[in-house]
């Protein structure tokens, strides 16, 4: 799915970026993957880039219908990214199988964030309709 979505908007994609590293009381952080619009079209590595004054796509996946728990992982992930790194703009793309139009509405709080459905994601049978 963050291929497919990569495929559409190019610019460097950094998988498994560490939000906030683990230390004593602190659990690690990782983010399903960052995108850097404005760099040129290639992987990197999290401790390969800098955030800093830069245009930031944070992504959160799961091939599955929209969810709270992949609600929060988004909000949450762009107030990380935010806080800890300054970037210059920052969008949080959640990537789902199926929307949730009861769910989506809550977001509309959250304007950094969007979703995206991917429709070539595989959709459970028990979330069909």
């Amino acid at each position: 799915m963050i291929d497919r979505y990569w495929n559409r908007i190019g610019g460097t994609l950094v998988t498994e970026f560490q939000a906030v590293p683990r230390s004593n009381g602190v659990a690690r952080r990782l983010l399903d993957a960052v995108i850097l619009p404005d760099f040129p079209r290639k992987l990197a590595h999290w401790r390969d880039v800098s955030l800093a004054g830069q245009h930031v796509i944070v992504v959160q996946a799961k091939a599955s219908r929209l969810g709270m728990y992949l609600m929060g992982q988004a909000i949450f992930s762009a107030e990380l990214v935010r806080t800890r790194f300054a970037p210059a703009s920052l969008r949080s793309v959640i990537l789902c199988s199926k929307d949730d139009s009861v769910l989506r509405a809550f977001l509309v709080s959250y304007p950094e964030v969007e979703v995206v459905i991917d429709e070539a994601a595989p959709v459970l049978p028990s979330e069909a309709r």
